[in-house]
């Protein structure tokens, strides 16, 4: 076959020294065992792509859309492979000229990437759901349909945020703040918990309403176009307010606008304001200040579970804990496999039920083994998957909470 043209960074590429020490970490792997379903048989399939050997209609396709795009394997990398970029300009390339099958189209293309980014349309598709709910006539859908529902919160808590929210106190400076898609129609509680927290922190809160979808599921799932142009919309509505920070409370979402500089570095009109805009952003957990938390005073174990595109892709997994143990009066019991991925992933737990099930079953196992009665994680896809997973584990006794809500439960120190 011929080549089909660079879509892929070569460079990036012939970083991997193909040493395996990713295998170890790679969840897809460990479940499977197959080497293409690791990091490194995946970059060997992507430069395969690129040169011709093989195209976008081979079983390749299928390794690729099976990886989780958790990153874990630049955690463990020792050359530094920026996998994650990788995977993105294959997907981008693989979405441009593989046919996909009408259900998975519905699902990429419709429900992935015409509904979630968009919180009006997705508060409007979410009707349907409590009407089922209420005449509880779940039984009567398809399994893939229930399957869906399950997934979603028990009470769906949306609400939009107020264009500002002044610090209670002497104002350290004063911070934007992104709403997210899925957090603001699923979550808006979690919202307001952690606006509360930043204010209460001595910061005045920006929330500017010209802002929109970070652009992550575009990203993930070989839209990068859209990626861009959800990027150069955030840039645009947050630029010239003066922030110290941008700040969000969704991990997924996070990876994705400090990356804005990488995803927009050819475009020359936004290349210097993206690589700006990321320079600020921060997320919840890195920017408070743990030592103006008071101990809650109770005794439940607490147990932290590593959102992958906070532990992975951004390299912060000491902040959240340590505001856990100021909350909990130093207890955190720590999960086995904490930064192994639930299975939530983005939008995978769509696009791949079976496998996104295993490494739901695997987390919530060893929630339940380590006796913990509260989860604490930093992402809502993770907190929807582990959510579902204990109720359909029957362990009603165990909580999971978004680390903010969690702090803010039984107040702070100057409350």
């Amino acid at each position: 076959m011929s080549a089909v043209g660079q879509f892929l960074d070569e460079t990036k590429a012939l970083a991997c020294v193909h040493c395996g020490l990713c295998l170890s970490s790679c969840p897809t792997y460990l479940e499977t065992g197959n080497e293409n379903d690791s990091p490194r048989g995946r970059i060997y399939l992507m430069r395969a792509m690129q040169s011709g050997q093989l195209d976008v209609e081979s079983t390749a396709v299928r390794h690729i859309d099976l990886c989780l795009g958790c990153r874990a394997c630049e955690t463990a990398c020792p050359s530094g492979v920026q996998y994650g970029s990788l995977l993105e300009e294959t997907r981008d390339h693989i979405e441009k000229h593989h046919g996909r099958g009408l259900f998975q189209w519905f699902l990429r293309r419709l429900v992935i990437g015409q509904v979630f980014p968009f919180p009006w349309r997705m508060r409007l598709a979410l009707l349907p759901v409590r009407v089922i709910r209420f005449l509880r006539l779940g039984i009567l859908l398809p399994k893939f349909a229930r399957e869906m529902m399950e997934l979603l919160p028990q009470r769906l808590a949306g609400g939009n945020l107020p264009p500002e929210r002044l610090a209670k106190g002497e104002a350290r400076g004063k911070v934007g703040f992104i709403e997210g898609c899925v957090m603001q129609v699923m979550f808006g509680d979690t919202n307001e918990s952690s606006v509360e927290l930043l204010n209460r922190d001595g910061w005045d809160v920006l929330t500017p309403k010209g802002q929109g979808c970070c652009g992550a599921l575009h990203a993930h799932s070989g839209q990068l176009a859209k990626a861009r142009d959800c990027a150069r919309r955030n840039i645009a509505a947050f630029e010239g307010q003066s922030l110290d920070a941008i700040i969000i409370n969704a991990a997924g979402c996070g990876s994705t606008l400090v990356d804005y500089g990488e995803l927009l570095k050819d475009d020359p009109a936004w290349a210097e304001r993206a690589e700006a805009f990321s320079a600020k952003v921060k997320d919840l957990v890195s920017w408070l200040d743990g030592s103006r938390l008071a101990p809650s005073g109770s005794r439940e174990k607490v147990t932290y579970h590593d959102a992958c595109h906070l532990a992975h892709a951004q390299g912060i997994t000491a902040e959240p804990r340590e505001l856990v143990k100021a909350k909990s009066g130093g207890e955190l019991v720590e999960l086995a496999e904490s930064d192994l991925c639930c299975g939530s992933a983005g939008s995978y737990n769509l696009t791949e039920p079976e496998m996104a099930s295993r490494l739901q079953k695997r987390k919530v196992q060893n929630i339940i083994d380590s006796g913990a009665e509260v989860v604490v994680t930093t992402n809502p896809g993770c907190l929807l998957q582990i959510q579902s997973g204990l109720r359909k584990a029957g362990a009603h006794h165990i909580r999971a909470l978004h680390i903010a809500d969690y702090l803010l439960e039984t107040g702070t120190a100057d409350d």
